[in-house]
């Protein structure tokens, strides 16, 4: 029965297999070393004698070896495996495009992302999606553990209603159709289902940034749940969401943050809260201005940092005018509205709110954009707020941003497994 590399140390004396891949080789004058690596880590086997077998062996080879364990305190884990019997499982590989047995990634991010298939297997590029795995582990189970119900919604819209310019237009069936920018309607309706749902799934947006921080495809984590006061019920939910998730990277991925010299954060019990009117004042930014720039949420995060010790700082009060149209507005000043930002270390990683569950004000927010609440792009999700729907609010984490901020990652794209943007279709 094959056994994983860091099962060894626990195997000394014993006869083993383990399979793999050839991650290197290195010959001495009368002996020669086989470093295999495998899902849990890198073993090294022993080879005395002929090294033609060694020779023949490329790095990447996919292999199986059976031998005897012995412990040996410079070995991986202070175990290797002599005496092998090694029986190649495919033909020699051939030599990959980047060099993977390296501790450090000699290639540029255009080169791992074009060879992606082969440059995820090196432990440091990995890395990434092994905290992003562990932080998907604990946004379901800080849900779960809140009575909260996982829900599944469509990709291919009929209408475009969210940024409708921005948005992935396809032939569907010959009619038109989208790609879904958000599943906040489909969420928001079951709530009147449910009460607490949320849904990890891909969102789709076709606006022109070519930025470090923005992807076209990218995973949503999202949350909407009822029976709230406002949003700063929602926030509540949020933090203990992301504190469970920063549990699970450390729990689950800790060899993961180790590769990549990161420790994961603590987002305190009492995040900061500062209103949209404040942040534009913390970031001497002009009072006028209708949104956050990314410089203010630097300005802003580094601001909580020293002020409070925090990596994250939550902007409350965002302006209507920037808002969706289903968003609450404040009921004592209704310029403003029952919205935030999360900010991570100087950048948006979440926005959440309350948001309206009455038809009658819907219809008026509709009409004040000049639109109809019995318009096609509308009525169906309306539907369910003419039949109740209580108070409610939700918010949606991206993922990579997530992971980027808590790596340190400069570029979104060095923790997405395969990333989509302006430029990118392939691999």
């Amino acid at each position: 029965m094959r056994i994983l590399s860091h099962e060894i140390p626990s195997a000394v004396g014993q006869t083993v297999t383990v399979a793999g891949w050839v991650h290197r080789r290195r010959r001495l004058a009368a002996v020669s070393f086989l470093i295999l690596r495998d899902r849990s880590g890198l073993a090294q086997i022993v080879v005395k004698g002929s090294q033609a077998q060694l020779d023949e062996l490329g790095e990447e080879t996919v292999v199986q070896v059976t031998g005897t364990v012995a412990a040996n305190p410079q070995a991986p884990g202070g175990a290797e495996i002599v005496d092998p019997v090694i029986e190649p499982l495919t033909e020699p590989a051939v030599t990959p495009p980047i060099e993977l047995w390296r501790p450090a990634v000699g290639a540029g991010l255009p080169v791992i992302l074009d060879n992606a298939p082969v440059a995820l297997r090196h432990p440091a590029v990995r890395a990434g999606w092994e905290i992003a795995a562990a932080a998907l582990h604990g946004f379901r189970s800080a849900l779960d553990g809140q009575g909260f119900t996982e829900i599944q919604t469509p990709k291919i819209v009929g209408t475009a209603t969210e940024s409708g310019a921005n948005v992935f237009a396809l032939d569907y069936f010959g009619g038109p159709a989208y790609l879904a920018q958000s599943p906040q309607f489909y969420k928001q309706t079951m709530v009147g289902v449910f009460e607490r749902v949320f849904e990890v799934g891909p969102v789709f947006r076709a606006e022109p940034h070519d930025t470090v921080r923005h992807l076209a495809e990218y995973v949503s984590l999202d949350a909407e749940f009822g029976f709230i006061t406002d949003h700063r019920d929602v926030l509540a939910v949020l933090r203990s969401v992301i504190a469970e998730m920063l549990s699970s990277v450390g729990a689950r991925a800790g060899g993961a943050l180790e590769r990549l010299g990161v420790t994961a954060p603590e987002i305190p019990l009492d995040v900061p809260v500062v209103h949209f009117t404040e942040a534009l004042k913390i970031a001497g930014a002009d009072p006028e201005e209708p949104d956050l720039a990314p410089a203010d949420e630097r300005a802003i995060g580094e601001w909580a940092l020293r002020e409070y010790g925090s990596d994250f700082v939550a902007v409350e009060g965002y302006p209507m005018v920037k808002r969706p149209f289903y968003t609450h507005p404040q009921p004592s000043d209704p310029r403003w509205s029952n919205s935030f930002d999360l900010l991570f270390r100087g950048v948006e990683l979440v926005t959440g709110g309350q948001r309206l569950h009455r038809y009658s004000d819907y219809v008026a927010a509709l009409a004040a954009r000049g639109e109809s609440a019995d318009a096609p792009a509308y009525s169906s999700y309306l539907q369910a707020f003419k039949h109740g729907m209580p108070p409610h609010g939700g918010f949606a984490i991206g993922l990579e941003r997530f992971v980027a901020r808590l790596t340190g990652a400069e570029n979104v794209r060095e923790v997405t497994l395969f990333p989509r943007d302006l430029h990118r279709l392939t691999p």
